[in-house]
């Protein structure tokens, strides 16, 4: 793999981690004096999960490769502009959640449920990585649950001091990225 291509996946890995970072800066807004234990907690379900995800999104993608090889940089890049768009729009949506507020995300099933939640995009990339020559999965997917897993943590460290502005920044940002990277995979299989 070229530094193009580590890059590209450090990149995805930042995007796809932007909503752990914004749960997690929440969690701990919401959770005025967390422990250490709930933080790692927290973090190894996000990072676990953000990693889980895109391996079942490429088994799947692995199955149906052949049917679409002819068209396959248009998959890729209509999977990872939708994701990348659908990022941007949840960040300028307005909707709160007042109802979660107070409640304590590092366990049980709310804790399931948004690792869940915050990986599902996840899974799309994970289904356009099929279409991607060349592509070391169990590289891929080890880079983005280890940044998921620290970026979690920046989440609730940051959030004491940063607030909830940045948590939508951060989406916004993931998803130009997101979509910036299907252009690249559209453009080199186009120019290439």
């Amino acid at each position: 793999m070229s530094v193009i291509e580590y890059a590209s996946i450090l990149l995805i890995a930042l995007s796809l981690s932007a909503d752990c970072f914004a749960v997690a800066l929440g969690g701990s807004i919401s959770i005025k004096n967390y422990r250490s234990s709930q933080v790692l907690r927290t973090a190894l379900a996000f990072g676990i999960a953000q990693a889980v995800m895109p391996i079942i999104g490429w088994l799947v993608g692995q199955t149906i490769i052949d049917l679409i090889a002819s068209f396959d940089n248009w998959v890729a890049f209509g999977l990872l502009a939708i994701v990348g768009a659908r990022m941007i729009w949840e960040a300028f949506r307005e909707e709160k959640e007042d109802s979660k507020a107070g409640s304590d995300i590092t366990r049980g099933w709310l804790l399931l449920t948004l690792a869940i939640a915050t990986s599902i995009d996840s899974l799309a990339v994970g289904l356009s990585f099929a279409f991607v020559e060349n592509i070391n999965i169990w590289l891929a997917v080890s880079i983005i649950g280890i940044v998921a897993f620290a970026i979690t943590i920046l989440g609730f460290y940051w959030g004491r001091k940063a607030g909830d502005w940045l948590g939508q920044r951060a989406k916004i940002i993931g998803g130009v990225i997101l979509i910036g990277i299907g252009l690249r995979i559209l453009l080199s299989h186009l120019l290439g």
